[in-house]
């Protein structure tokens, strides 16, 4: 055992001194040393009842004759980060969480790990850290939380606050109306109710092959999210015993399901990121050709919130990410043989069934016959540019429009709540990029009044940041190269003609090679926005949101 390296023989009688401290007795010591990664905290929706799962999952290790050892990690609110220099340090924390992991997995000698996370950053960070560490591994997330519901019944998800704050600034809503949503909105734990970032990366996991079934969609208050965590209990100790390591799970095969299953349920534009990431770590190449590749033949069969106002928790009664699956496997979309922790992934397949056509669309009858993910290349996006296509209104699907152009998210959306910007306009936010930011910050403040003011279907929003799984309507992010690497986008000046096509997947200014070459020969570098601390230290070091804005 791997443990034996701090717990075995004369040289490490020390050691065990150090474990009787912690209350071990000699029987604990002859048994595998199961680490329980989790992010429970007390700021974090999605993380405050962390510490009952990660319970359970203890209680299924102690069970099946394992020690649990259980250990924190941090993780960001999103939502509370959201529209402020908080949200800087939000991405950032991806390799954080990761590199912390590592270290503390390495120094303490654990056997095999189980991996709590909720929530954005805290889930690739984790199957990052997973893949780097290639020790036997399962994952149990806290789960989603159940939708608020307004008084005349309708369903509400963060989406609808953030919205609200727009429609409050068009005069569209009383304040008292906005006050009572706010005690509505967001009922309890779990990560927020729509196929945001967090439940896309918790239902990925399914589709890698990482996580039992129904690991993205089991709501956190429901006492099936706890028998779901004891179960990985178990199979830890049977992952252990046969020796599963995630890189035999996490090959080029899982990564291919994962995107089909993206493509198919409309996840977050910031799987685009993440995906890039968790696959180097694992030894494989991901690029944007490949999303393109797999959305061009994978269906779109899910529209949930934001594309939509069904939360999650309607996936989960219609049967979840396997009833899912099984429709792709009826056009052989996704590889059911590929390894899973539990066996292979066509063995969550075996008992799948999909209870509600209308929230599942059979793989005969799709919202649309390409997914919910589309990257665009132009000549303002050599590198490419990512956009949700499930949640952009139709008549945005082709635009041109005069280029609004802003230097931060924070100027534009106060030109958006000012009433400064008009039907046609194409908002360009720049400098917000992973270097640029620094820390690529989600713009759903902006995307969110936007749609708040009724304009979501008729300006696009362009950036070298990122939005937040919560956006929809035609919002363009991670174009690469950013801006503070002198890409296009930083060439760019107010009123220039931008054309997107994105059934064409293109993006491109109404400039000629030669006038952008004279742009770029003026262009200066600006100084950084921070020059100290961690944010310095992780400009200096992020690569391009084409490659997964990973440390270079």
């Amino acid at each position: 055992m791997r443990s034996d390296s701090v717990k075995k023989g004369v040289p490490r009688s020390p050691h065990r001194s150090l474990f009787k401290a912690l209350g071990f007795i000699d029987e604990e010591l002859e048994r595998p040393l199961i680490g329980v990664v989790v992010a429970k905290s007390e700021i974090v929706p999605g993380h405050i009842h962390l510490d009952l799962v990660a319970k359970a999952a203890s209680d299924g290790v102690r069970e099946a004759g394992g020690v649990p050892v259980q250990f924190p990690v941090i993780g960001v609110c999103d939502g509370i980060a959201m529209g402020h220099i908080g949200m800087r340090y939000s991405l950032v924390t991806r390799e954080l969480i990761a590199d912390s992991i590592e270290c503390m997995v390495r120094a303490h000698g654990f056997d095999a790990l189980i991996f709590i996370p909720n929530c954005d950053k805290i889930v690739p960070g984790m199957l990052m850290a997973a893949a780097r560490l290639n020790i036997p591994s399962v994952f149990v997330s806290g789960g989603p939380m159940l939708a608020g519901r307004g008084a005349d019944g309708k369903t509400l998800t963060l989406t609808t606050m953030f919205e609200a704050v727009g429609a409050v600034g068009a005069g569209k809503m009383r304040q008292a109306e906005l006050d009572e949503l706010e005690e509505r909105a967001c009922p309890g734990c779990g990560s927020c109710s729509g196929m945001f970032t967090a439940n896309s990366m918790n239902c990925v996991t399914e589709a890698l092959g990482m996580a039992l079934p129904f690991n993205g969609t089991a709501p956190a208050v429901h006492a099936e999210r706890l028998r779901l965590a004891k179960k990985t209990g178990f199979l830890v100790m049977n992952v252990l015993e046969k020796q599963i390591l995630p890189r035999s799970v996490l090959t080029e095969r899982a990564f291919l399901n994962a995107l089909a299953l993206d493509m198919a349920i409309g996840a977050s534009t910031n799987t685009a990121l993440h995906l890039p990431a968790i696959a180097g770590e694992a030894g494989v190449a991901l690029s944007f050709e490949t999303f393109n590749k797999i959305s061009a033949v994978t269906p779109n069969l899910c529209r949930l919130a934001p594309a939509s106002s069904t939360p999650i928790e309607e996936l989960h009664l219609a049967g979840g990410i396997p009833a899912v699956l099984k429709e792709l496997a009826r056009k052989n979309l996704i590889d059911t043989a590929a390894p899973a922790v539990y066996g292979t992934l066509g063995d969550a397949l075996k008992n799948a069934v999909n209870r509600n056509p209308a929230i599942i669309r059979p793989i005969d009858d799709p919202y649309s016959a390409t997914g919910g993910l589309a990257v665009l290349w132009g000549n303002i996006a050599p590198e490419g540019g990512i956009v949700k296509q499930s949640a952009v209104s139709p008549s945005m699907l082709k635009h041109s429009g005069p280029a609004r152009v802003f230097e931060s998210e924070e100027t534009a959306f106060d030109a958006i709540m000012g009433g400064g910007i008009q039907a046609g306009d194409v908002i360009v936010i720049r400098y917000e990029g992973p270097r640029g930011g620094p820390g690529m910050k989600e713009m759903l403040a902006p995307t969110a009044a936007l749609a708040g003011r009724g304009l979501d279907d008729k300006v696009a929003l362009l950036t070298d940041g990122r939005f937040s799984g919560a956006s929809k309507g035609a919002a363009i992010g991670h174009i690469s190269p950013e801006a503070a690497l002198g890409g296009p986008l930083a060439l760019l000046r107010e009123g220039d003609i931008i054309e997107i096509d994105i059934p064409a997947r293109t993006i491109a200014a109404k400039l000629d090679a030669a006038e952008l070459q004279r742009r770029k020969a003026a262009w200066k570098e600006p100084p950084p926005k921070v020059s100290s601390g961690y944010l310095a230290r992780y400009a200096k070091m992020v690569g391009s949101a084409a490659r997964g804005a990973v440390f270079e």
